[in-house]
């Protein structure tokens, strides 16, 4: 099967749709750019710490010199064709990497050589593993003082349960980094030490004094890979050398299958072993037709369908990201069956009706060339669509297809939000309206009590993106108030409820009654039962009970915290032939809810997030007294080169410009990062000093 591209038709097996994930400031984004540079797509270097990384274009990006939102590519290497989507690796933004994850055939998981796996890194990686991502991982920055390449392919193993097996192995670390020995075809990379170009590499025999060492190396990786390769496993078993294709080849179907992840190693800051990961993308990673048929369901029915990733199939495509411009909103989509053609119609299910494609594009970052069609297999951009949103379908009308919504971490902090000037107020709302739009984990509310605009993210960094965005991008200056969070809560205990409503006072009344059981139950879910037999209640107002239970957990009842973790079950009711009603059974179920509330009891409930603090040992007292003083726990403590890493859950609501204050107790030498870690009840004297602080 071929796909054309930009006017030349390409193989679909010489295709790669690949993602880079890590923790934050592992090197995605120089990775990107080196091999944006090494395959001609840019001819210029830009660095992110200076604010020039091409694929770091937005505004904000070039100011924090980090990357916010992901960013696509596309480049040729030795005539395969790399559609390519850089990720965010700062937790804020972590529903950019979740989108991506959607689309990607394969993935690249950048590891610091020093650091080892971190935070962000199990975030990712659990990512892939829900997208049933194959990937390879980079031990990155091996040219660092305190490198440790056995050390980082252990965290991959103990933190991320990964079977990592090296496929390379290092010449050198940390300042006496020189190049690695290539296990799969036995031959030694030298690089330069004064001469960056990706280029000037040198291919050696094994030096003698490592060969030994490197010999146990590669029997480790055929050990690995022959647990999948039953031709493997016979070659071995006979005493004979296996041929390096047979090798390739057991690597690649082991890695598509998802049990065994190949660790490569380099310096992307140097061009060092950049080359060789793009070969092991070829290699290694599956192209859109190893990934096969996506399934998805029909909308009318639910039944599962899929289809074949070929351009005559029928159209099957995922709306995957929006991003606003003033002339109209690009939409990013991932083809998975099909042709979407530019000038014509697609059918999206969740709307019900067509929206017209306009342009089509191949995205470069910030750039754009026009093509006159999109097939299976590829990675591209449209305008024209006007109402299609992130987790949208398109396909054809008479043979619909629905992939599925995304599902995003619910927001963890809020702020009031209100425009400096009144004029402004009703702008406010439509720029609101754009960014929840392109931001699935960005929420708008507004406080019934207070009136005031309520805005919801991942973070402090997250809103004051939003914040920054609103002043620079659309000209609109607004107020902000103290970051809340947000907080949630659980039953303490069950009851049985018996709710009643009933309105009868002549002519058409109200009538509803239901006797239901409530009971908590663990992790964040909302579960509803219905045991009812005989039709003493119809379905039709079972759903409108369920309906007015989640309505009122989700506003909170008399705290205004989220209800959540809880199992409602419809044990008996009644109805009556007239004067029932959706609406009578909806005020039943609110009642029934608002009842729960105050026979029950309910727990409030607070984030945490987990906490990994990188500090000089000198400063170690000083912050394990400040995770302290902050309520945190502390869970591990461990050497991370020359310094100490601490592992902590700490309470959102503490943590507050924590990182000013660990700059200020660490004299600017310590470095942090997290994620959340759940949530966990708070205690009944932190409760009632939080009471005026729920949302």
């Amino acid at each position: 099967m071929s796909v054309s591209l930009a006017g030349k038709k390409v193989m679909a097996e010489r295709i790669r749709n690949i993602g880079i994930v890590a923790h934050i400031d592992s090197g995605k984004t120089t990775i990107t750019e080196r091999m944006l540079k090494i395959c001609g797509k840019i001819h210029k270097l830009g660095e992110v710490h200076d604010g020039e990384a091409t694929m770091d274009f937005m505004k904000e990006e070039k100011e924090r010199g980090i990357t916010i939102g992901s960013a696509a590519t596309y480049f040729e290497w030795k005539r395969y064709e790399f559609n390519l989507i850089d990720t965010p690796g700062h937790v804020d933004f972590t529903a950019e990497v979740e989108r991506s994850c959607r689309v990607l055939d394969g993935a690249i998981l950048a590891i610091d050589s020093v650091a080892g796996v971190q935070a962000q890194s199990e975030t990712v990686n659990r990512q892939l593993n829900k997208y049933v991502v194959p990937r390879l991982a980079f031990i990155n920055k091996m040219d660092r003082v305190g490198a440790d390449f056995d050390k980082a392919v252990q965290s991959m193993k103990s933190n991320l349960g990964l079977c990592a097996v090296p496929i390379q192995f290092p010449v050198g670390e940390g300042a006496d980094f020189e190049g690695f020995i290539d296990l799969v075809e036995m031959e030694q990379i030298m690089f330069p030490q004064s001469d960056d170009d990706p280029a000037a590499f040198e291919r050696l025999s094994i030096d003698p004094e490592v060969l030994e060492l490197v010999e146990i190396k590669r029997a480790e990786l055929l050990d690995a890979i022959s647990l999948h390769c039953d031709e493997l496993t016979e070659v071995l078993l006979d005493g004979e050398e296996p041929d390096n294709k047979l090798v390739r080849k057991a690597i690649r179907n082991a890695t598509i299958e998802g049990v065994l992840v190949p660790v490569l190693l380099g310096s992307a800051l140097h061009n060092r072993g950049v080359p060789a990961l793009l070969d092991a993308a070829v290699d290694y990673l599956p192209n859109p037709l190893d990934k096969g048929a996506v399934e998805g369901t029909v909308p009318k029915t639910e039944e599962a369908i899929a289809f074949k990733p070929d351009p005559a199939e029928p159209l099957g495509a995922l709306v995957f990201k929006t991003v606003h411009y003033s002339t109209g909103d690009l939409t990013f989509i991932r083809i998975f069956s099909g042709t979407l053609h530019a000038g014509k119609a697609a059918f999206n299910p969740r709307l019900g009706k067509h929206e017209r494609v306009g342009q089509i594009y191949r995205v470069h970052a910030g750039a754009r060339e026009s093509i006159e069609c999109a097939q299976a297999g590829q990675i591209v951009a449209c305008v024209g669509l006007k109402k299609s949103a992130t987790g949208d379908t398109l396909c054809a009308k008479d043979n619909q297809i629905a992939y599925g919504s995304t599902t995003f971490a619910n927001p963890v902090i809020s702020m009031a939000i209100e425009p400096s000037t009144s004029a402004d107020r009703d702008r406010l709302g439509e720029v609101l309206g754009i960014i929840s739009r392109e931001d699935p984990t960005f929420r708008v509310a507004t406080d019934e009590e207070t009136g005031e605009t309520i805005m919801s993210g991942m973070g402090e960094l997250h809103l004051e993106v939003v914040v920054h965005r609103m002043r620079d991008d659309f000209r609109l200056q607004v107020i902000t108030g103290k970051p809340r969070v947000s907080y949630r809560q659980t039953l303490k205990r069950g009851a049985t409820i018996d709710s009643r409503h009933i309105k009868q006072t002549g002519g058409s009344g109200q009538y509803a009654v239901a006797k239901i059981e409530f009971e908590p139950i663990e992790g964040e879910e909302f579960e509803f039962e219905d045991t009812i037999r005989g039709g003493k209640i119809t379905a039709e107002f079972i759903k409108s009970i369920r309906k007015g239970i989640e309505d009122y957990c989700l506003s909170g009842g008399k705290r205004a915290a989220k209800i959540q973790g809880l199992r409602a079950t419809v044990v008996d009711g009644k109805m009556h032939d007239v004067d029932s009603s959706q609406l009578a059974f909806y005020a039943c179920g609110v009642k029934a809810a608002r009842a729960a509330e105050e026979t029950c009891g309910l727990t409030l409930l607070e984030p945490i997030m987990r906490v990994v603090v990188t500090t000089p040992e000198d400063y170690l007292g000083s912050v394990i007294g400040d995770i302290n003083s902050r309520g945190g726990i502390i869970i591990q403590i461990g050497d991370e080169g020359r310094d100490k890493q601490i592992s902590a859950r700490v309470p959102l609501r503490n943590l507050s410009a924590y990182a000013t204050g660990l700059r200020s107790i660490t004299s600017g030498r310590g470095d942090y990062s997290m994620e959340p870690a759940g949530y966990q009840a708070v205690s009944e004297d932190v409760a009632a000093m939080l009471n005026g602080e729920t949302d």
